[in-house]
Order: structure tokens, then sequence, then C-alpha cells
């Protein structure tokens, strides 16, 4: 390889140093999501940190793609940690998790649906994807994702005075909208 070819080529790959950045610009979000996939403070770090060593010795990402392989190897991590399986059953939050109430239901989710709702709804990815990660078939992927947003929806809770439009419409009257 020539040197100009070798420059243009490191120009287009992100390095160390493009990770670190990443690294502290996305602290919170990428804690964040190892937090929320783990479910478990201490394996929260463990995912994170491993994520960025990852990330350190990969040499070869694209630099506009950088941001999402970091993101990219925390999941991995996570997925190899845990073991996620369509087969979980729902866990409870351990008592020293401290989390915004809009994250305990996420939280609460049995560790696969927990993995699959993240993957697939907060991140982006493919049924396909996902199910390639996972080792599932799609059709589990598809159901997770199905099964989450109702645990979810279960837990939400309106704390604002409802309108009266909602409900007539909850109550089958439509002509009084």
């Amino acid at each position: 390889m020539t040197q100009k070819y070798k420059e243009a080529r490191s120009s287009e790959h992100a390095t160390s140093s493009d990770f670190c950045r990443i690294y502290v610009e996305q602290m919170n979000s990428l804690y964040l999501l190892s937090l929320l996939l783990t479910a478990d403070a201490q394996k929260a770090e463990q995912c994170f940190l491993s994520g960025f060593d990852d990330c350190l010795n990969n040499n070869s990402v694209f630099n506009e793609r950088a941001c999402l392989w970091a993101r990219r190897s925390i999941i991995l991590r996570a997925i190899r940690l845990l073991s996620p399986r369509p087969a979980d059953e729902m866990e409870e939050l351990p008592s020293k998790v401290q989390a915004h109430p809009n994250l305990v239901g996420i939280l609460r989710l049995n560790s696969f649906e927990r993995f699959v709702f993240i993957m697939s709804v907060l991140e982006m990815y493919s049924n396909q994807e996902c199910s390639l990660l996972l080792g599932c078939f799609r059709r589990d992927v598809i159901d997770a994702r199905t099964a989450a947003i109702r645990h979810l929806a279960s837990t939400i809770t309106i704390e604002t005075e409802p309108e009266r439009g909602v409900i007539a419409f909850a109550e089958g009257n439509y002509a009084n909208r």
C-alpha cells in the first residue's frame, strides 16, 4: 500500500481518539443504554467499559458509523453477558436500582423482552437483525416486542384530567366528540 492510500483510508475510519470523544460526549446516553439492557448498575458498568474497550481495539469502522458502532458494541457485550432467551421469566427490579419512573417499566421486563424492545424500538434494529444477534427466530422477536409493549402500556398512568373527547371515545359515544 502506498502512503497516500494509507492516509486516505485512515481518515475514513474511526480512530481511538474518535471513540474516546464519542464516549465522553455521549457518556450518559451510552451508560443509560447499558443500564436499560442489563437492569443492574454493576453489569451496566461492565458492558459500558467492555464496549469502550471493543471500540478502541476496532480499526475498521467508518467514521460516520462510529456512534452506531459504540452503541452496538454495548448491545453485543450485554447479550454476551446476559444471554437473553425467549423463555425468560419476569424479573424483579433490584431494590438498589433507582430509576426514573418512566424507565422502571422497561427495567421490569424480562431480559429477552427488554433486549428486543430496546433493540427494535429504541435502537431501531430490524426484526432480522435482532433475531441474528439474539440467536432466535424472527417470530420470537415480534412476539417479545408485542409482549413488551403490552407490559409497558399496562404500567402507564395518566396523571392529567382527560378531555371530554377522550371520555366520549372510550365510552363509545362518538357523537359527543
